[in-house]
């Protein structure tokens, strides 16, 4: 199946691409769009936070659950909002972490794209999501693809991996700790960042990580 993907991602995911999993996705995520319904992101931002973030580029890996599904929110990286939208509330609550953690103003934009062009793959499990739905394109084989996705990126050593919530950490599976950092903590929502993602410190010790493995830190 040809695939617009980033080439890295391409070359290493081109398994995944013909089996019946994909196929079927393929064929549902289609027919969802096809279909009149309003589906999120637009098709050509399905596959963002790969196109900015090349496999053999990936420093961070911070992973999310499905897309946005508010118009003019999602667009293929999570967690990321292209303005005039504004920033959502787990976002602000990232941001806040930011500036307690490294001592300094974060962005007031909730556009990521800077993090991706870094080297932090903004991945969320699910691609695809029907408006006002959350949730809606869950189990229909995306967390496959997804799956596959962090198995490739595990293949390459002293990577971070920022695994919040119950839902992210769950890919930890794929992850060797000894060969890479891997980072928990609750998801950042007002419902429980107040439970220890706030001071969790995660922007200071990815940076520490890089740098102490010969790679260049984010600019968070």
């Amino acid at each position: 199946m040809n695939v617009k993907i980033e080439d890295s991602w391409k070359n290493a995911l081109s398994n995944e691409f013909d089996k019946d999993y994909f196929i079927k996705l393929t064929d549902f995520v289609r027919g969802e769009y096809l279909s009149g319904k309003a589906i999120y992101p637009a098709p050509a931002n399905i596959f963002n936070a790969f196109n900015l973030c090349p496999l053999d580029k990936v420093k961070v890996v911070i992973i999310g659950q499905d897309p946005y599904h508010e118009p003019g929110q999602a667009h293929g990286l999570c967690f990321s909002v292209l303005p005039p939208t504004p920033v959502p509330p787990s976002l602000i609550n990232i941001y806040k972490e930011i500036e307690s953690d490294l001592g300094r103003p974060s962005k007031t934009s909730g556009d990521l794209t800077e993090w991706a062009k870094q080297g932090v793959l903004l991945l969320n499990a699910t691609l695809t999501v029907q408006a006002h739905q959350a949730a809606s394109h869950a189990g229909k084989g995306w967390e496959l693809f997804t799956d596959a996705v962090i198995r490739e990126t595990s293949k390459r050593d002293n990577i971070v991996y920022m695994l919040w919530g119950a839902y992210a950490q769950k890919k930890a599976d794929f992850v060797n700790p000894e060969k890479n950092l891997v980072l928990k903590s609750v998801h950042p929502s007002p419902l429980s960042a107040h439970r220890g993602f706030f001071g969790n410190h995660h922007f200071s010790k990815a940076n520490e990580y890089l740098v102490a493995h010969g790679k260049e830190s984010i600019d968070w």
